[in-house]
């Protein structure tokens, strides 16, 4: 039982080192991850978020990296995506910029790194917060360092089907004290007892039965339950060799469809961690989305939607504050002619070689 009570703690500090970054820690998702993070700005002593400030947000992402914005009421300035890396294209940050701009949020996307380094150049050049939003691309790296590790704020996530697996489980990841307490503090109903005695963000009483349940900011429950923590320290010690097959698979995907013009993949910046084998149909091909759907049915291979599609064509884009920079081309092209094919951890050479043979056909 003295180990299960320890176990989060320890794999907060175990993926900390891992990342070569002060503190982490874990709560229940990665979705919980988002939130707090995007709280936390809310809380900071110096410069905090207000509502009615805008983000900048990448068109294509999973849902739960907008709602945390949403819901603390800041507006979304939208991107357009790369079509070839299905990431932001960054070369429309400028553009985004406006007197209330106070954060970029940024999203590497299935494995895939962005441009962070980029990022946070352009947002502390103009004094805005960078938060990473590294959920499916955990141990993907960009210039020998890792993704996950360039933001005030990274978060990441321990879902079932990702890079490693707690069940449920999510992490954010900081250098600044601060944000590192505002956090932990969140993540608890916001009492300050898991608080350090030096703590950065309240003073410490002398009063151990009222300290004990003392509440100081408007907080969650979204703690991870122990044995998540307990799955995790053991998943992080394998994740290198998973990632390395992760890497051979998307290796050979790489080999069989580039060059083929009916196919546009990712483009690789820096090293992916190979969530998955994402495709968009070149429209310049003439094939229908459909039309490759059914062969994959009819094949048993399993497929979906690129990350979360494209945000402005879901139902909810109707509660948020939001703004175009355009008309998002190359994220609704994705949203209507892209899927991605899992990979997994061990080798896929036969299911990469049916997988092309069965979309060569389609494709005819």
């Amino acid at each position: 039982m003295c180990f299960l009570l320890i176990t989060a703690a320890v794999r907060g500090e175990a993926f900390a080192a891992y990342h070569n970054r002060k503190y982490a820690v874990m709560v229940n998702s990665g979705s919980s991850a988002n939130l707090l993070a995007v709280a936390a700005l809310f809380y900071k002593k110096d410069r905090p978020l207000q509502r009615g400030d805008e983000v900048i947000v990448p068109a294509i992402s999973w849902a739960t990296t907008y709602h945390p914005l949403q819901q603390y009421g800041l507006k979304l300035k939208i991107l357009d995506i790369e079509l070839d890396t299905i990431n932001v294209d960054c070369r429309q940050l400028e553009v985004a910029m406006e007197p209330r701009t106070r954060a970029i949020m940024g999203v590497s996307i299935l494995g895939n790194p962005a441009a962070p380094d980029l990022m946070r150049r352009f947002a502390d050049q103009r004094g805005l917060y960078f938060i990473e939003d590294n959920c499916e691309s955990l141990d993907a790296e960009l210039a020998g360092k890792k993704a996950g590790t360039f933001g005030q704020l990274s978060t990441f996530s321990s879902f079932f089907s990702h890079h490693i697996s707690t069940m449920e489980g999510g992490m954010v990841t900081t250098d600044d004290r601060e944000l590192f307490e505002l956090i932990k503090s969140m993540r608890a109903h916001g009492w300050a007892r898991d608080l350090p005695p030096d703590s950065v963000i309240f003073e410490k009483r002398d009063d151990d039965f009222h300290e004990a349940y003392r509440f100081i900011l408007p907080g969650y429950n979204v703690r991870p339950i122990e044995l998540s923590g307990a799955v995790g320290v053991e998943q992080l010690k394998k994740l290198p060799r998973m990632t390395a097959e992760r890497r051979k698979n998307w290796t050979l995907f790489q080999k069989l469809f580039s060059g083929d013009n009916r196919f546009i993949i990712q483009r690789e910046n820096g090293r992916s961690s190979a969530f998955s084998f994402t495709i968009v149909l070149n429209p310049d091909a003439g094939v229908p989305r459909r039309q490759i759907m059914r062969a994959l049915k009819e094949a048993d291979i399993g497929y979906r939607m690129i990350t979360g599609g494209c945000i402005t064509r879901h139902d909810v884009i109707k509660h948020y504050d939001y703004e175009c920079v355009d008309g998002l081309p190359n994220a609704n092209l994705a949203h209507d002619q892209g899927f991605f094919v899992g990979n997994h951890p061990f080798d896929l050479t036969a299911q990469i070689e049916r997988l092309r043979d069965v979309l060569d056909r389609a494709a005819r």
